[in-house]
């Protein structure tokens, strides 16, 4: 049955029940509240470290990935879905504190790659303490299965929210 009131907010049918957005409403006011408390326990993490929460992710980023050989600042950026500057600042101040460092790439000498120094390392394993209680209360409701699909379901979300975003400007 169609609300009364306020006109939908979606027209493809996958989003609407009985012509109606409010399961669809909810559901963003669902993933907002979960969405802050996500950048709050980001927050909450960076602050423990003396970091940014920008800074906290590119250093967990590069730590998860120093064993595969290092990441550059492009891959770096791809995967938090930053711009290329912006992540470069940011790792500049992680270099300076002494916490990632730049070594230049075996195959093209004008690329970095980035890895993280033994006090980078001593800092991701305390973090990891934190972390550890925080996500599994945060997820402790997911089985196995449930995981995997919201993972394939932000893949997708992430994807069009960047068209999205370009369509919202253009209005």
């Amino acid at each position: 049955m169609k609300e009364k009131g306020a006109p939908a907010t979606v027209s493809r049918p996958e989003l609407l029940r009985e012509g109606s957005d409010a399961l669809f409403r909810q559901t963003l006011n669902d993933f907002f509240a979960f969405s802050r408390s996500l950048e709050s326990s980001r927050a909450k993490f960076a602050e423990a470290v003396g970091l940014s929460s920008t800074q906290y992710m590119i250093l967990i980023a590069v730590a998860r990935n120093t064993k595969a050989g290092g990441l550059g600042v492009n891959k770096i950026a791809a995967m938090l879905h930053l711009s290329g500057s912006f992540v470069t600042n940011e790792i500049n101040k992680l270099v300076s504190a002494g916490l990632v460092k730049k070594t230049s790439d075996a195959v093209d000498r004008r690329r970095v790659q980035l890895r993280v120094t033994a006090n980078g390392e001593r800092k991701v394993a305390l973090l990891a303490t934190f972390q550890r209680p925080v996500n599994d209360v945060l997820f402790e409701s997911l089985t196995a299965k449930q995981l995997d699909q919201l993972s394939e379901i932000l893949l997708c979300l992430v994807k069009n929210g960047e068209r999205g975003v370009r369509l919202a400007a253009s209005i």
